[in-house]
């Protein structure tokens, strides 16, 4: 049986086996701090400018990814370059997806279609809330296997 320790979110009664679970969430103001952050991302995309994103993402963020087949990783400076020197086009379409926030921490999906006119996205955002704001350390994507050309 493992040992659970009180804290203030998560409470355990020794006596009757019953676990009495206190889940704290953001309110729903944090949520839109968040979205409005990832909009940031979106928007740089969008004009094919990464001016917004620099905003976003820490000098230290970090990227991974397949772009037409090929890995992409290490610094976020690769992703400015990309969005820098490739239109979105006009048929480009994004979502944004809050999936967590946390009191500093917070996961965002941003689906994206026909960025540069072909490739569709899946895009995971890892935020973590910096000297009260939201900011980007992480950045992880899939593209669409009907897009890669190769």
């Amino acid at each position: 049986m493992c040992k659970l320790e009180e804290s203030p979110t998560f409470a355990a009664s020794k006596q009757d086996n019953q676990l009495n679970i206190s889940i704290m969430r953001a309110n729903i103001e944090e949520y839109k701090a968040v979205e409005e952050a990832a909009m940031k991302f979106v928007k740089s995309v969008a004009e094919g400018n990464s001016k917004y994103a620099r905003e976003l993402f820490i000098d230290e963020a970090v990227l991974f990814g397949y772009l037409d087949g090929k890995l992409e990783h290490g610094s976020i400076e690769q992703f400015y370059h990309n969005v820098d020197t490739v239109g979105a086009g006009d048929d480009f379409k994004a979502r944004i997806d809050v999936v967590d926030v946390e009191e500093t921490l917070a996961v965002v999906r941003v689906l994206e279609e026909k960025w540069g006119g072909r490739i569709d996205f899946t895009d995971y955002l890892l935020l973590m809330k910096m000297d009260g704001e939201w900011r980007c350390v992480a950045k992880a994507y899939n593209q669409n296997s009907n897009t890669i050309q190769k």
